[in-house]
């Protein structure tokens, strides 16, 4: 089924491009629907024109009520014949852009005013851009850069999960790079963007294709950047343009996830680094993971630069973070939605201006 809406938007400006947004979604209409009215409202705003393509990846398991109605989003709708993972979503939908920036997401981002514009005036300058993205929508919590993704940087990630002494040393080094991502304040060289939203040329994506759809889910947009930078292509961190991602609330509905993740972990270490590393990195998994307990949160303020860090992870880190300031009480309150929308418990770690640990606890999310 494929259907478009009438609604007519303003004429571009005078050398501003048109955009093709791509959404990929799977049964989370509620955060769709929001995620398109974002999107169309900042385009109207902007004086931007949009196509919006919503790819519906979990059409053809849904009841006739769960469908989606093309005519009330507004957009374009293609219900594809089984779940075809976020790569090929993206693909099925970017098989023929009209504009000349494909705008790839997923249905649970909603951009914040001024987010467009903000990715159209950095692709002036690149040829790939991501936005600064929130978990909340307060606008607190700042997600974080994707992960470096060469042997030296793998190999350290699973040697900090197995050893307290290297954990607290690999968030001390995680946190200088998070922390120079999270304090930009003008476009910033950078291949670790996300999938969740990414914008990019036409020609940029005729260059180097489609995604991979041999990742069913995950590591498809690190391979296809990996892939850009080796043509040449410019990317860079935009952080005028902001977001709010709810984080991973598609892939928990797919009972299929957490396998999917796994094979396209194994099937990028092997493309990446070769089935001699990869086998390493086997190895060392299977040795026990020790994680440091860091001490409770104190009730005064932590005095001085601080920040809060947010994960799912016992390591601490990947983490969403926030800078405190210096009369900030410790005991930060966590963003309801992100409580609500988590699927286990919550580590909140505070760290100095050295990056050191300080003091942390882990929060319940029943």
């Amino acid at each position: 089924m494929k259907s478009e809406s009438d609604e007519r938007l303003p004429d571009p400006a005078p050398g501003d491009p048109t955009i093709t947004a791509v959404i990929v979604h799977y049964r989370t209409p509620d955060f769709l629907a929001a995620s398109v009215e974002a999107l169309q409202a900042d385009a109207r705003n902007a004086g931007l024109r949009v196509q919006v393509v919503v790819v519906d990846n979990g059409a053809a398991s849904a009841s006739p009520e769960e469908r989606l109605d093309a005519g009330e989003l507004g957009t374009l709708v293609i219900e594809p014949s089984s779940n075809l993972g976020y790569a090929g979503g993206v693909n099925l939908g970017a098989r023929a852009p009209s504009g000349n920036v494909l705008l790839v997401m997923n249905a649970d981002v909603i951009v914040v005013p001024g987010c467009l514009r903000a990715l159209v005036e950095a692709l002036r300058e690149a040829d790939i851009a991501g936005p600064r993205l929130f978990w909340d929508r307060g606008g607190r919590l700042m997600l974080p850069p994707q992960q470096v993704r060469t042997r030296a940087a793998e190999l350290d990630a699973v040697c900090a999960e197995r050893s307290k002494h290297w954990g607290r040393s690999y968030r001390r080094r995680w946190r200088r790079r998070a922390r120079a991502f999270w304090s930009a304040s003008e476009a910033m060289p950078c291949f670790e963007l996300t999938g969740a939203l990414l914008a990019m040329t036409t020609d940029c994506w005729r260059r180097v294709g489609p995604f991979d759809e041999g990742f069913r889910l995950y590591f498809e947009e690190t391979d296809w950047l990996l892939r850009a930078r080796t043509k040449g292509a410019r990317a860079v961190l935009a952080p005028a343009a902001r977001a709010v991602h709810a984080y991973d609330q598609s892939a928990q509905r797919e009972p299929r996830a957490q396998p999917w993740f796994e094979e396209s972990m194994k099937r990028f270490r092997r493309r990446r680094y070769g089935a001699w590393f990869a086998a390493l990195l086997r190895v060392i998994e299977r040795l026990p993971r020790r994680f440091a307990d860091p001490p409770a949160l104190p009730d005064a303020p932590v005095g001085g630069e601080a920040w809060i860090e947010v994960t799912p992870l016992p390591l601490g880190v990947p983490a969403a973070g926030c800078r405190l300031g210096a009369d900030a009480p410790a005991d930060f309150d966590l963003p309801a939605a992100v409580v609500r929308e988590a699927r286990s418990e919550l580590w909140v770690r505070v760290s100095d201006a050295g990056c050191r640990d300080l003091r942390g606890q882990v929060a319940s999310t029943s």
